[in-house]
């Protein structure tokens, strides 16, 4: 019978994934993932009839954080990012666009510098940064410093 269960799990853990329309690789593994961890999970903790709802509401709610998860920005995402980011705010003009993207992920962005200030002894620069996941674009802004050691640090406004 816990075959069986099981089983049903990851059935429906790959149903709720084939729904995932656009979603990325990592994303579609998150949400198999977290359906099939909040499904045992749910299992484990409901008894009698409420064991059949106490799966079924694990399976959705672990897919759902799992394809949250992994929807996001991964490691090698956010190494792009730093690296055109120090490249942006060192070497571009002001006002133009240095682009990165994760040939894995699909994920890409752009920052964009302006002009160079001093600021207690220090260059600043402001900057605005676009991500795009998914076909969703976010835009942030900020402000970054030169180190001593030649890298920029983000700094609060």
């Amino acid at each position: 019978m816990k075959v069986f269960k099981g089983l049903a799990i990851g059935v429906l853990a790959i149903s709720l994934a084939a729904c995932e329309q656009g979603a990325g690789p990592k994303q579609g593994m998150g949400t198999v993932g977290g359906a099939v961890l909040g499904g045992l999970a749910g299992q484990a903790v409901g008894g009698g009839t409420g064991r059949l709802w106490a799966t079924g509401a694990g399976v959705l709610l672990g897919a759902l954080v799992g394809s949250e998860i992994g929807k996001s920005l991964d490691r090698a995402d956010r190494q792009y990012m730093a690296q055109s980011t120090q490249r942006a705010l060192e070497t571009a003009p002001s006002g133009q666009a240095v682009q990165w993207q994760n040939p894995d992920s699909g994920h890409s962005g752009t920052i964009v510098p302006q002009q160079a200030y001093q600021n207690n002894g220090s260059y600043c620069r402001e900057y605005t940064q676009t991500v795009n996941i998914g076909g969703q674009s976010q835009r942030a802004y900020g402000t970054a410093c030169r180190q001593p050691d030649g890298t920029w640090q983000i700094v609060n406004n």
